[in-house]
């Protein structure tokens, strides 16, 4: 049985190592990887992370491409790989272009899709943009739908999306990161001793412009505040959110600018955070299972497990909200030890291995 995986961007190659390493382990079937590089530099890190070696690879990312253009790209490029490998089933993860490309790629040609992460929803087209809409595309193209929750198995009962291609697995970025966490690694910045460290990050398009404006501006009244923070900020490399960071942030003392880490130094970071700013769902995911605080920089989530259980809090990019909220977890620690339980909403670490056991079911009857 022939498996394809498709991996766009560092969050998907995270996501999909496990499963990538859990089919190979098995005898049944003939694994390949497609890398897009719908992000380049960042998806080579995690891919060397979790030693996943490419039989094929697009290379699509062009300076400042156009949704247009990266989507017109990778339909040509995906459908002449599928063409010549011919798999039985393709798998891929998440919301990103890559990912619904890869599936309406799939129906063209009709070749099974598996989609990994299924069912997420904020239930507005353009929250996050454009990942809300790749998602709905690509679930309702889907053969598979391995949801990681049962709130987002509900999404997809509510979409009329066959219950018996749904399966509630977890989410596998946990099997990577309870891996990985059991590793120390160096994030390369030295912060000073009695200090409460707080990781932000923020890369989404919604938060381009003033979002992103006022987030620093948040970050520098906090930091004018409180004596005792540092802040560490890997800064995504697109320039919309670089130029701001720069212009506002550099040169503070306390406020460390980084480039994106590696993802094996990058849980490191978040298990030294006291608290953690951030507007990506991935974060929201991990963080909390490692006991940290998550404050995320937007209004909605397509994750709201962790916001139910209390480890995550929706916040906004006002600037007032982002110093209040913060400032609330830095001076009440009631309210911080109820934020850092250590709850996690979002699987086991065993994700992978039922993914396998589904898939080979399916192809087996199929």
């Amino acid at each position: 049985m022939k498996i394809m995986c498709v991996i766009g961007t560092r969050p998907e190659a995270i996501k999909m190592a496990p499963v990538v390493n859990a089919f190979k382990k098995s005898s049944d079937f003939d694994v390949c990887v497609l890398a897009t590089a719908q992000h380049r530099d960042l998806l080579d890190q995690a891919l060397s992370l979790f030693d996943i070696k490419t039989d094929y690879d697009l290379n699509i990312m062009q300076p400042g491409q156009t949704l247009p253009e990266l989507t017109a790209r990778l339909m040509t490029g995906i459908d002449e790989t599928l063409t010549n490998v011919k798999p039985d089933l393709v798998i891929a993860q998440g919301d990103t272009t890559t990912v619904f490309v890869t599936a309406l790629a799939c129906f063209y040609q009709k070749i099974p899709f598996a989609h990994l992460e299924a069912g997420l929803r904020t239930h507005d087209l353009y929250s996050p943009y454009p990942e809300e809409a790749n998602r709905i595309l690509a679930g309702n193209l889907a053969s598979l739908h391995f949801a990681p929750t049962e709130v987002s198995r509900g999404n997809l009962l509510r979409e009329a999306i066959d219950e018996d291609k749904i399966f509630v697995t977890g989410n596998t970025v946990i099997d990577a990161l309870l891996d990985t966490a059991e590793k120390n690694f160096s994030i390369d910045v030295v912060v000073p001793e009695n200090m409460r460290m707080i990781l932000v990050t923020s890369h989404r398009r919604e938060n381009f412009g003033q979002p992103i404006i006022n987030t620093c501006k948040a970050i520098l009244e906090l930091v004018n505040k409180y004596d005792d923070i540092f802040v560490v900020f890997p800064v995504h490399p697109n320039p919309n959110i670089r130029k701001v960071t720069d212009e506002y942030l550099q040169g503070n003392p306390r406020i460390k600018l980084v480039s994106p880490f590696d993802y094996g130094p990058f849980v490191s970071a978040m298990k030294k955070a006291y608290i953690i700013l951030t507007d990506s769902g991935g974060v929201q995911e991990e963080a909390p299972a490692l006991g940290k605080p998550v404050l995320v920089l937007r209004r909605d989530t397509e994750r709201p497990e962790a916001v139910t259980e209390g480890v995550v809090k929706l916040i906004g990019t006002e600037i007032s909200d982002i110093v209040e909220n913060t400032s609330r977890l830095l001076d009440d620690e009631s309210a911080y030890r109820e934020m850092a339980k250590g709850a996690s909403p979002y699987g086991d670490g065993k994700s992978s291995d039922r993914i396998v056991k589904i898939v080979r079911t399916y192809l087996d009857r199929n």
